[in-house]
Formats: C-alpha cells, sequence, structure tokens
C-alpha cells in the first residue's frame, strides 16, 4: 500500500510538470521570449567510498515564470526546463539521462555591465545505468540547487557558468535508497 500512494504522488507530480509545459508553449504577448541554450555539465560525488564522475551535454530553454504558471511573478524569476545526458563513471562508463524544472532568479542587484548572476533551484527524474550498494532503483529523483552567471558579450548571445549541487535519491518509493551527493560545474551559452 506505502507504494501505491508514493506510486500515486509521483504520477500527481509528472502530471503537474507536464500542464506547466503546456501553458508554456502558447504564444502570448507580454512575456520575456524564450531563451535556449546548452553546454557541459561534469561533477564528482561527494558523499561515498568509490568517486562517482558525472559528464553530460545539457540543454535547456527559459520561459518568464509567471507565463508557465499563470501568475504574478518578479521579473527576475525565470521557468527553466532542462535535459541531460552523458555518462558516469562508477566502476565503469554507464549512461545518465535526467530531465529537470528550476525556478531560476536573476540577482539584479549584482548585475555587471558583463556579469549578471543568478540562483537556481529544482527538481527532475535522472535515469541512471548503474546502482551504488543500497540505492534500490535506476530511475530516482533529482533535486538540484545552484548558483551561477551570465557573462554577456555584447550581443545577445551570452555564456554562463554556474555551480550546482546535485541529489540523487528515489524520495523513499523504494526500502533502499542510499543517496548519492554531487558537485557540478556547467558551462555554455545561450543562442
Amino acid at each position: 500500500m506505502k507504494r501505491i500512494y508514493r506510486l500515486m504522488i509521483t504520477v500527481l507530480f509528472i502530471s503537474s510538470i507536464s500542464q506547466g509545459m503546456i501553458y508554456a508553449i502558447e504564444k502570448e504577448p507580454g512575456y520575456l521570449p524564450e531563451r535556449y541554450g546548452m553546454g557541459i555539465t561534469a561533477g564528482n560525488s561527494y558523499n561515498l567510498s568509490g568517486d562517482i564522475g558525472f559528464y553530460t551535454l545539457t540543454g535547456f530553454i527559459l520561459y518568464d515564470y509567471d507565463r508557465v504558471w499563470k501568475h504574478n511573478a518578479p521579473e527576475q524569476l525565470m521557468f527553466k526546463v532542462e535535459g541531460n545526458l552523458g555518462i558516469a563513471h562508477y566502476k565503469r562508463t554507464c549512461a545518465t539521462l535526467s530531465a529537470n524544472i528550476f525556478a531560476l532568479y536573476y540577482l539584479d542587484s549584482f548585475e555587471g555591465k558583463t556579469f549578471k548572476p543568478y540562483v537556481e533551484g529544482g527538481i527532475g527524474i535522472i535515469y541512471t545505468d548503474f546502482q551504488v550498494p543500497g540505492q534500490g532503483m535506476r530511475v530516482n529523483f533529482n533535486p538540484q540547487l545552484g548558483i551561477g552567471a551570465e557573462i554577456k558579450t555584447g550581443s545577445e548571445k551570452a555564456f554562463y557558468m554556474a555551480l550546482r549541487l546535485h541529489h540523487i535519491s528515489n524520495g523513499g518509493l523504494d526500502d533502499e535508497n542510499r543517496g548519492i551527493n554531487s558537485v557540478m560545474g556547467m558551462f555554455g551559452f545561450y543562442f
């Protein structure tokens, strides 16, 4: 019964995310235009004796937050949808795949001519083609928290750099729930 209850909560969570995505696709005047970006992400776990290295290609879309969630939000608040495809090295090279959503908030009071910092936090689903002892599942939740900055180049194009805390856990959906905590560095560009 406990597993069925947790599975129902997971399905409701995923369906609420998809409902927000439908709103985001609609073109409406009065909102900031979407921004697209891609980059590379690399990091390492810090809570396991056998370190796990992560290396992914990252792609994302940045939306005006109130366009997706249909309520007034500060101008600095954005909604980010991100996908990652890559590898992890844990005893052998394994595949990883994740889909995440974030609230991203620009720190305008610290903005400079070429530097626009932000904080972000979000959650997603991640598949890892490996399991550490006690992990329980290959499909897990993936909460993340980060700080980063856009580096402006004079045109509308910009680069970004970020540092994130990255967690992998099944949220108690399985009796075995050994989490993996990592620090990730990111670098990429908007187009």
